[in-house]
């Protein structure tokens, strides 16, 4: 690879690097970034060093053993991870990983970005599903990654943070704030105790777009409306999107508590159990008012 292409590359996650920890995506020295040079070498981020401040030079290369092969400083200990994206996706030439603070934040509480609310989020990164917990800087990572980076472009990782892959330093990146922009997104929607989710049709609908904007997407969308976990992540994108055969938009399982506040706590008290019925994942969303009203209800009929 011409020195031009490297001083380009180098260039490329400096400017991520800065961008990310602008963003707030990265603090202290979190973070890391990496590129294909060519089919034998990698270029990478160093370790202990903020992803705000770095320069050109500080670049490490190495083979995609992790073996360092020029450069003042070690690689960050997370290299594993992206070598193994690289591995098992000849497509990609980019690996962004950092801590956007709301998709972290679902990525903690377990709560995967994968119900289909988004048009432009759909088309580009389909589902972003929750690789498990691994121990950052051991092989757990890699292997945790490893079950779903084949068929996504972006992945929450359990308890650690996110992960993005793309063609370019710049686009993989994006992919980044995308997630980021999602979760803020998806965050207000479940405060405000609701969220529209596309039908299955209409996600299908926005499949054929993929193809229509040339938008590269390395496995096909999955509207999955079932709860039997039948669906394989490893071969596509799945997305929480129920079936209807007339509606585009169809109500959350969220706002089934909402159509059930009033005086009247038999009704109050279905609607949750309506609600964990729907749920596909035994997640549970109340108001402090909610909460507080099923306790003293279930109070009452205790002293009765």
């Amino acid at each position: 690879m011409s020195t031009l292409v490297e001083e380009q590359l180098r260039a490329e996650i400096v400017e991520a690097g800065r961008r990310l920890y602008a963003r707030g995506f990265v603090a202290s020295n979190d973070g890391n970034i990496s590129a294909r040079l060519d089919e034998t070498r990698l270029i990478t981020t160093p370790k202990s060093v903020s992803k705000g401040f770095m320069t050109p030079d500080m670049m490490v290369i190495v083979d995609y053993d992790g073996n360092k092969l020029a450069g003042n400083r070690d690689p960050s200990s997370e290299l594993p991870m992206h070598i193994e994206i690289y591995r098992n996706r000849p497509d990609v030439n980019a690996v962004v990983h950092a801590h956007p603070p709301t998709a972290t934040g679902f990525a903690v509480a377990g709560i995967p970005l994968t119900r289909a609310v988004l048009a432009e989020v759909v088309t580009t990164l389909g589902s972003i599903p929750i690789a498990e917990y691994g121990t950052p800087s051991t092989a757990e990572l890699p292997a945790a990654v490893r079950k779903y980076i084949k068929a996504h472009d972006g992945l929450l990782l359990a308890n650690h943070g996110a992960v993005t892959c793309c063609r370019t330093v710049t686009t993989a990146y994006y992919k980044m704030e995308t997630i980021e922009h999602f979760a803020r997104i998806s965050l207000v929607a479940r405060l405000l105790g609701r969220e529209h989710v596309f039908s299955r049709e209409e996600v299908e609908r926005l499949q054929g777009l993929r193809g229509m904007y040339g938008i590269a997407a390395p496995a096909p969308l999955c509207a999955d409306g079932s709860s039997d976990g039948t669906v394989d992540q490893v071969l596509c994108q799945v997305l929480e999107a129920p079936e209807s055969g007339s509606e585009r938009l169809v109500p959350g399982v969220s706002a089934a508590i909402s159509q059930a506040r009033g005086p009247h706590r038999a009704s109050l008290r279905d609607g949750v159990e309506a609600r964990v019925e729907a749920s596909r994942d035994g997640e549970i969303r109340l108001t402090y008012g909610e909460l507080t009203a099923l306790i003293r209800d279930a109070v009452r009929n205790l002293k009765d």
